[in-house]
C-alpha cells in the first residue's frame, strides 16, 4: 500500500460516524428518562488471503487503521507495503475485513498457525505459544528521552485528540507526537491496544516518520503495547498507568524509553537513556 503521504490537520473535535449512538437511561425510583451517548462496539472478523485469522471487539471507526495496525503490531506482515488491499464489509454489531497480503507473509502466518497447538482451557500453552506472546525482536538503537516540557500538561492536552471520550468515555486513546514534540494525530477504541493499533496503522497509512516520535497511551501499558511500537519503530512510549514489570523489563532490554505520567506525582522513567534497571527503583 503505497498511500500518498497526507498534510497534517487540526484534530476533529466531534465523534467519528458509528463510534456512539443516543440511548435513554432513567435514575433509580425515578420515570423520567435521561438521553446519553454511549460507545459502540462491533465485531470485526479479519481474514489474510481468504484464511481466518482472528475476530476483534472494536469501535466501528478507522478500521482500515486498525487492520494495517493490527498487522504491523502482530507482526503478521513486517511492513505496510506487504499489504495489497483492504475490503471492509458488513454493518452494525457484524463486520468483515478481508485483507490481500504478500505471498512471503502468508507463508509465515500459515507456517505459525501450524505450530500453534490446539485450543486449551488455560489459554496460551505449549513452547511455540510462548514463543509467539515473547517473541524475538531486534534491540533499537538507544534513543534520547524526550525534553521534559513535552510532558507538561499532557494530559490536559490530549484532549481534543478524544472526541468519542468527551462525548459518551468507555473509550481508551493513542497519540503521536512527532520528533519536535507537537501530537499529529491520535486515535480512540473500546481497546487499548486496538486504539495503538489504529495509530500505527494510520501513521503507515500516511507515511509520516516515526523517527525521534513518542506513542502516548490513556490506559495502562503491558508487554504487548511494548511490542507494538517496537515493531513500529516507535523509539518512546509513554503511559498515563502503570507499566507492568515485564513490560519494564523488556523497554530496558530493548532501548525503549518507557514513562508512566502518574496523575499527581512527576514522570516516572524506566530506560536505559536514564541509567540503568537498578536506578530506576
Amino acid at each position: 500500500m503505497n498511500a500518498p503521504r497526507r498534510p497534517i490537520a487540526p484534530p476533529d473535535s466531534s465523534a467519528p460516524a458509528d463510534a456512539s449512538q443516543r440511548y435513554h437511561f432513567q435514575a433509580i425510583g425515578e420515570t423520567r428518562q435521561e438521553p446519553v451517548e454511549l460507545a459502540e462496539e462491533c465485531a470485526l472478523a479479519i481474514a489474510y488471503n481468504g484464511i481466518s485469522q482472528a475476530v476483534m471487539m472494536v469501535s466501528p471507526a478507522d478500521l482500515e487503521d486498525f487492520v494495517v495496525g493490527f498487522s504491523l503490531g502482530s507482526g503478521i506482515v513486517e511492513m505496510a507495503d506487504d499489504i495489497y488491499d483492504i475490503h471492509i464489509s458488513g454493518t452494525g454489531s457484524g463486520r468483515q475485513a478481508d485483507v490481500e497480503i504478500a505471498s512471503r507473509a502468508f507463508w509465515k502466518l500459515k507456517e505459525q498457525r501450524r505450530q500453534l497447538p490446539g485450543n486449551a482451557s488455560c489459554g496460551l500453552c505449549g513452547v511455540e505459544a510462548l514463543e509467539q506472546a515473547l517473541p524475538q525482536l531486534p534491540v533499537m538503537p538507544v534513543a534520547p528521552l524526550p525534553p521534559a516540557h513535552w510532558l507538561d500538561d499532557l494530559r490536559q492536552r490530549i484532549a481534543e485528540y478524544q472526541p468519542l471520550g468527551r462525548t459518551c468515555g468507555a473509550v481508551h486513546a493513542a497519540l503521536f507526537m512527532d520528533a519536535q514534540g507537537e501530537i499529529l494525530l491520535g486515535r480512540e477504541d473500546i481497546g487499548r491496544h486496538n486504539a495503538l493499533d489504529k495509530l500505527i496503522g494510520a501513521l503507515s497509512r500516511a507515511g509520516h516518520d516515526v523517527a525521534g516520535g513518542v506513542a502516548v497511551v490513556t490506559s495502562r501499558c503491558s508487554l504487548e503495547l511494548i511490542h507494538k511500537v517496537q515493531r513500529a519503530g516507535i523509539p518512546t512510549l509513554v503511559s498515563f498507568s502503570s507499566p507492568t514489570g515485564l513490560a519494564a523489563q523488556w523497554a530496558q532490554r530493548h532501548n525503549i524509553n518507557l514513562i508512566h505520567i502518574p496523575h499527581r506525582s512527576p514522570p516516572r522513567v524506566y530506560s536505559t537513556a536514564a541509567g540503568t534497571a537498578e536506578d530506576q527503583r
